[in-house]
């Protein structure tokens, strides 16, 4: 599958691979040790792979013996793995370095003797255990991976022109016509369904089988559960009880997590670190509350209330459906179809956080609940700054809309509050490009333009 990092990893060999050692992080299953080996089977003349998940203890202990001896130390490595290697030429991997840190902090050195280049992959990279008793080298450049894009989604389906086409669309401001934009849902609705996960997008290019698909999705689910139990210490319980808590809060209409679903005594200060973990680990998107749409908006976050996504909707969706431990593949045509009745604005204010996250952006959002004054009474889903900052109206609200009907009640009354701080208001939903009460609205595919 073509995947968009392969681009930075070019531009990283081209430009500073002599200086740095490029640290690939990620979710479990997004695809991490996959582009590392392609891109060193098409970038370099040999490669050695070390899965710090298979290798020996004769292999580790040359990060112990012969640091300081580093002719040796390629010798051994060379000779273990029968790969010559050529300076300037080879690339050397450490596949799942968090589970070695040793070879993560030899970065430093092998840096320094400039023989060759150096890519790490790993996950759960800033959890303590990963971290602890080692000196993170100033000489590691890091890079996240997501899930496939929606783009990414549509060259793995074939599709290779339809992403510039609704680029140009999207900057001349122009509808794409009703053919072409049901065309456009479809996709979109598919990837909503597979999600991007790239083990989930291979199984539906094969068989076209959405029951089968889940399965997939199941199994990387289970796999998260299990690094919850092993990794999470001493807070695994907490961990776990956000994580099974997601879909019901994305439900709600105020979608800030509430603690008190989980337990009617839990406070934040409690369960901080839970909730970090599972950003961390980038299992799920965080989105903060901010109290102005001014430039900085980490200076306005309220630490202690946010909303909480899926890093991946496909599993989103997995996890919501799973009364039989498997989504029946009727639910699945269904909601591809439209033809489900359940709260789709949860799976599709998910996607827009994704995208978002995907696309660079930090997740905030609006909210007040004032008692005292209706007017101030409003939640905004997403605030983002534009890419050109000036003087002033450099945040533009973001409101997400899945059906037909819809509002605009906060919109109308955030702009009337701020409207010296705010760039453009922007809605996205199911419909085509197009003016509505004085509002741009595009559709949801067009969220990774913005």
């Amino acid at each position: 599958m073509k995947r968009k990092i392969y681009d930075q990893l070019l531009q990283w060999k081209r430009n500073d691979a002599q200086k740095t050692a490029m640290l690939i992080d990620g979710a479990r299953r997004v695809g991490k040790s996959y582009i590392a080996e392609e891109f060193a089977k098409h970038e370099y003349e040999s490669y050695i792979l070390l899965d710090f998940n298979r290798v020996g203890e004769e292999v580790k202990e040359l990060f112990v013996r012969y640091l300081n001896d580093l002719d040796t130390f390629f010798s051994y490595l060379s000779a273990f793995f029968n790969v010559p290697l050529f300076p300037g030429r080879s690339l050397i991997i450490f596949d799942e370095v968090q589970l070695f840190p040793k070879a993560r902090s030899a970065i430093k050195y092998l840096i320094a003797d400039g023989r060759y280049h150096y890519l790490e992959t790993g996950s759960l990279m800033t959890i303590k255990m990963n971290a602890s008793d080692i000196v993170i080298p100033s000489e590691e450049r890091h890079v996240r991976m997501f899930p496939l894009d929606f783009e990414e989604f549509l060259w793995a389906i074939g599709n290779t022109t339809m992403m510039p086409f609704l680029c140009e669309c999207f900057s001349a401001t122009r509808p794409l016509g009703s053919a072409l934009h049901q065309k456009t849902m479809d996709y979109f609705r598919q990837y909503l369904l597979v999600g991007g996960m790239p083990q989930a997008v291979q199984e539906y290019l094969d068989s076209r089988d959405f029951a089968k698909t889940d399965m997939i999705k199941r199994d990387i689910l289970t796999l998260y559960r299990a690094d919850i139990i092993k990794h999470a210490k001493g807070y695994e319980r907490k961990v776990e009880a956000i994580f099974d808590e997601i879909p019901s809060q994305l439900q709600r209409h105020e979608k800030a997590f509430r603690l008190s679903s989980i337990s009617k005594a839990a406070r934040f200060r409690e369960y901080e670190d839970a909730l970090f973990w599972l950003d961390d680990a980038m299992i799920i998107n965080n989105c903060h509350q901010t109290t102005e749409p001014s430039i900085g908006l980490s200076m306005n976050k309220v630490q202690t209330t946010l909303k909480c996504y899926m890093g991946d909707t496909g599993l989103l969706i997995s996890h919501a459906f799973d009364e039989k431990l498997m989504v029946n593949e009727e639910i699945y045509k269904k909601i591809l179809s439209g033809k489900l009745e359940f709260n789709e604005g949860m799976i599709m204010e998910n996607v827009v956080a994704q995208m978002l996250t995907a696309a660079g952006h930090k997740l905030f959002f609006y909210s007040n609940s004032s008692r005292e004054n209706i007017a101030d009474r409003m939640e905004i889903d997403f605030l983002i700054e534009k890419k050109q900052l000036t003087s002033r109206h450099n945040i533009s609200p973001l409101e997400v809309k899945s059906g037909k009907n819809y509002t605009f009640t906060s919109l109308r009354k955030f702009c009337q509050k701020f409207a010296q701080q705010l760039d453009k208001p922007l809605i996205l939903h199911s419909g085509d490009v197009m003016e509505k009460d004085g509002y741009l609205c595009l559709p949801l595919y067009m969220t990774p333009f913005l």
